[in-house]
């Protein structure tokens, strides 16, 4: 079976996803076409034109299978190769522009909305990473097709189309050496971009409220930077120093033994479809701590969640970090990971995956 693996905005995350699936699911012929992840507004829209210009002979083959993620704009794909349109066409959504939180400074994100929207219509199979990102994909759809001038019947469409969804979660793969429990239960972890929508802003302020009262903690601040840094960052650094033992990205071993340390991992993001980061620090002995709203109830137990709030993140901060026996026992993180979801991604693939049994089912 050929399956053609269409990536066009590779973040961390959706390149982890895609090189796992492939290293995974092995009884497949994977040709992988992929982007960077930069230039964002130009790259959802165009993803197809710069496909078109550098990879028109592979474009050309044919495929039994062609998964995309939701930034690829797939439906002006299968304009520019309609003979892509003979293969089943599954798109993963790894978030949706929909749920995305807008800083006062940006414009509003229509054409990335249009292009998951049409992704999502031209696809044979829809595919979520979590109950939260297919829920939130339909009813902000809902909502922004109640703004065209055109009194469109879009609502049974679309819930035809959230019925069918799958969710299938992106695994983690099996840690090679998990810890036993947390060896460092005063250290905090924060192992996400440094971007607004991830809400350091709460996170940092909690802290210093911490380092003020003179609740004993150290600190690691991992996770990817860009560019254009939020403010808060700088501030924290300088008013955190006598707490911090980790500051920046670190290269992976480093990164994986930091992580091995144990912690308490926290979220206080606006934004959050699965989480990752949070996932592989839980599963090395950390405990996690995320806030009580996106993603986070489907997949954490209510001990681990707080609500939402900087003062009841501080609450149950100070409370751990005064008594660290008050932690919640590690969490079990077997099924989040590849050995309990590979037959799932395979039968995905498989499933009418070959030309001969679309055409059967189209007749």
């Amino acid at each position: 079976m050929r399956v053609l693996l269409l990536s066009a905005y590779e973040a961390v995350s959706h390149r982890y996803w895609a090189n796992s699936l492939m290293a995974e699911v092995t009884d497949v012929d994977w040709t992988l076409l992929s982007l960077p992840p930069r230039h964002f507004s130009w790259r959802i829209r165009s993803n197809p034109l710069s496909w078109w210009l550098k990879e028109y002979e592979r474009l050309s083959q044919p495929y039994d299978v062609v998964l995309a993620t939701s930034m690829v704009d797939i439906a002006t794909l299968l304009g520019l190769f309609p003979h892509l349109g003979r293969a089943r066409k599954i798109v993963y959504f790894h978030e949706n522009q929909f749920a995305y939180p807008e800083s006062s400074d940006q414009m509003p994100q229509v054409e990335a909305k249009m292009v998951n929207l049409y992704a999502a219509l031209a696809a044979d199979v829809l595919v979520f990473n979590t109950a939260y990102n297919r829920d939130s994909f339909f009813d902000g759809a809902r909502r922004f097709l109640k703004k065209m001038p055109e009194n469109l019947p879009a609502a049974k469409p679309l819930e035809r189309l959230r019925q069918s969804a799958r969710v299938v979660p992106v695994p983690i793969a099996p840690a090679t050496c998990s810890a036993a429990g947390n060896a460092n239960p005063r250290r905090l972890i924060w192992n996400h971009r440094w971007e607004y929508d991830k809400n350091p802003e709460d996170f940092f302020a909690v802290l210093f409220k911490l380092s003020e009262q003179q609740v004993p903690f150290e600190l690691a601040v991992l996770g990817q930077q860009f560019r254009d840094v939020p403010p808060i960052f700088a501030e924290a650094e300088a008013r955190l120093a006598e707490h911090i033992i980790c500051w920046g990205p670190q290269p992976e071993a480093e990164y994986r033994a930091l992580l091995n340390g144990g912690g308490i991992a926290v979220s206080t993001t606006w934004h959050e479809f699965q989480g990752l980061a949070i996932m592989e620090a839980a599963q090395r002995g950390a405990t996690p701590l995320v806030p009580d709203r996106l993603c986070f109830p489907e997949l954490y137990p209510v001990q681990y969640r707080y609500d939402g709030t900087p003062e009841g993140l501080y609450l149950r901060l100070s409370a751990w970090l005064l008594e660290p026996n008050r932690q919640p026992a590690p969490l079990d993180t077997q099924p989040w990971q590849w050995p309990s979801w590979r037959e799932t991604y395979r039968q995905l693939l498989v499933e009418g995956g070959s030309n001969e049994s679309i055409r059967r089912v189209g007749q």
